[in-house]
């Protein structure tokens, strides 16, 4: 253990490390041209800057370089210009594209800028990491690996996530994402978690880390914030930055989960981006920017390679009026190994987690399963399916029972589904005994379960 005044010393060598690291080795300005609404042009550095660099504008404003022109820049705020006035120096910084993140972050909450939140000394690592990085070339990936246990029941029986997969979490607001991130966070048994909240609401942070994640979840996260009032750039930046420390430490050989809360606010971050940059826009006033960053984004996670480990990764998605086919949905889905459906009728009759085992797939299956649990999955699915069919007809009356034995069957496991799907807050559930559980229900509603061949419904 190290004393109190050995933390203390460490804190401020590494703040004097981090302030030394940063003085810039050479000094490029130029001046403030003009500034129209969220645009700022700036004159001196067209033949310095590149697409993505940051300034700094005033010695206070960080702003990205969104476009260069023939006489000027054009520049946007990580936060507002207010203050800023024509003449004003503006001032590359090379060295803010990369991170350099260390072991020391887990357990902490940092801003898009790799800064820490939590008003503590944050210390930097040796490595850089760009904070905008292209995926591992295909061929020297891995292929997915193990299943990765969420004890979560709906997840683990019908769409299993594997060390390595990339997995939609697609739901409109207020059907519980947020509450089944913090479920994943605590109880799978991934080694290190990494979420990025983007454009989440202020006042839920300090909840969801206290009362969702908790000390055990905490203890092995680290938390990239960028709360719904900073500036689109703050908001996009965010996801790239969780994706950037996500793979400092896959590269360290660890196990990762990382977690994107949201997916939409990313899209929505740079449609504004676009828009404020001149771009038309296409589908439903998304700029063509946004399709073409989501597969950047979105590949970067994924199996690693080599001795490194893997970044598992879940997207949620915030449909527009439960449209599961709107653009930045309909994209995702193209991109990603899965989709989990969060259904608002099915949390509407206090069923939580509200997920839609019907419309969510796992595209690992039946690789991800053992032989004995994908029978026994198909079946279950197969008796929702055929509920799904005669539910209406039940309701009524209109259905005689006897009439069809698997229709019979079907309609006694689902009442017993029902019940076994729901999944308290702080209830978990490994895998082997959540496919026990739904063997034992099947058996009880008529189906014949013959484990060398097909499963079969009785009579």
């Amino acid at each position: 253990m190290h004393s109190a005044p050995a933390l203390a010393g460490r804190s401020l060598l590494a703040g004097a490390e981090t302030a030394c690291r940063r003085l810039p080795a050479r000094r490029i300005e130029g001046r403030v041209l003009s500034i129209s609404g969220m645009e700022l042009r700036a004159g001196g550095l067209r033949l310095a800057a590149s697409l993505g660099d940051h300034v700094l504008v005033g010695g206070r404003v960080r702003g990205e370089v969104v476009g260069i022109r023939e006489k000027d820049v054009q520049i946007l705020p990580f936060g507002a210009w207010e203050g800023v006035a024509a003449g004003m120096p503006v001032q590359l910084l090379p060295e803010a594209r990369v991170i350099r993140p260390d072991l020391s972050w887990l357990g902490r909450v940092i801003d898009p800028f790799a800064e820490p939140l939590d008003n503590l000394p944050l210390a930097e690592g040796t490595g850089c990491y760009p904070i905008r990085a292209a995926a591992l070339p295909a061929f020297e990936r891995r292929p997915v690996g193990t299943k990765l246990e969420t004890g979560i029941k709906a997840f683990d029986i019908f769409t299993p996530i594997c060390r390595g997969q990339r997995m939609g979490v697609f739901a409109g607001s207020g059907v519980g994402k947020s509450t089944l991130m913090a479920m994943l966070a605590r109880q799978s048994d991934a080694e290190v978690i990494v979420m990025g909240l983007v454009g989440e609401r202020g006042r839920e942070v300090q909840n969801f880390i206290q009362r969702d994640l908790g000390p055990e979840g905490m203890a092995r996260s680290c938390l990239i914030v960028a709360t719904s009032d900073l500036p689109p750039l703050s908001r996009r930046q965010a996801a790239w930055t969780a994706t950037a420390v996500a793979e400092y430490f896959r590269d360290q050989g660890k196990q990762v989960l990382l977690m994107l809360d949201s997916v939409t606010r990313f899209a929505m971050a740079q449609r504004e981006i676009g828009l404020s940059a001149g771009e038309p826009p296409a589908t439903r006033g998304y700029t063509p920017t946004v399709f073409a960053e989501l597969p950047k984004l979105l590949e970067r996670s994924g199996p690693g390679s080599g001795s490194k480990g893997d970044i598992t990764a879940i997207y949620t998605v915030l449909v527009d009026g439960d449209d599961m086919n709107e653009p930045v949905a309909d994209a995702v889905r193209g991109i990603l190994d899965g989709h989990v459906i969060l259904d608002r009728r099915i949390a509407e009759n206090g069923r939580y987690p509200a997920i839609h085992i019907l419309r969510s797939v796992s595209r690992m299956l039946p690789q991800c399963h053992m032989p004995v649990e994908q029978k026994i999955m198909t079946t279950a699915r197969r008796a929702l399916a055929r509920y799904a069919d005669v539910e209406d007809l039940a309701r009524i009356g209109a259905y005689r029972p006897g009439t069809d034995p698997e229709t019979d069957s079907a309609l006694a496991f689902a009442r017993t589904a029902e019940t076994f799907l729901r999944q308290g807050h702080d209830e978990k559930l490994s895998s082997a005994e959540g496919f026990a559980a739904l063997y034992g229900l099947l058996l009880e509603a008529g189906y014949k379960i013959d484990l060398g061949e097909d499963l079969s419904p009785g009579a």
